[in-house]
């Protein structure tokens, strides 16, 4: 990883925004409430990132499937949480595909990141 990129990726954590081919994409915390509580029906199924996260990610969540408990996702309430790249992305590529039926764009991405830096 080159020496620009990880200053971008470091931005991004404190600016809430997201990067695409090196581009900074600043996030809007109103589009990405909407987006975190939008319902959409992906293979019968009503889905939204409330469904299991809760409208409010300050709270507890629980997955809709095993049950198993889910943190917080706020960083006002779970400081471990948004702080790994890796883990940030491979539960956007997952929870976006399960949820939308397809993977988010960088500006949802980063929408998102700044509705939950928001809380």
């Amino acid at each position: 990883m080159n020496v620009r990129l990880i200053s971008l990726t470091l931005l991004a954590f404190v600016l809430n925004i997201a990067i695409a081919n090196d581009e900074v994409i600043p996030g809007n915390a109103e589009n990405g409430r909407l987006l975190w509580t939008l319902e959409t029906t992906v293979k019968g199924d009503v889905r939204s990132c409330s469904t299991c996260h809760t409208a409010d990610p300050r709270q507890p969540g629980k997955h809709t499937r095993t049950g198993k408990p889910i943190k917080p996702l706020s960083p006002s309430i779970n400081p471990a949480s948004l702080t790994d790249l890796k883990k940030i992305n491979k539960w956007f590529h997952r929870n976006c595909k399960w949820t939308l039926g397809r993977v988010c764009t960088a500006q949802e991405k980063a929408d998102v990141l700044a509705f939950l830096r928001s809380n």
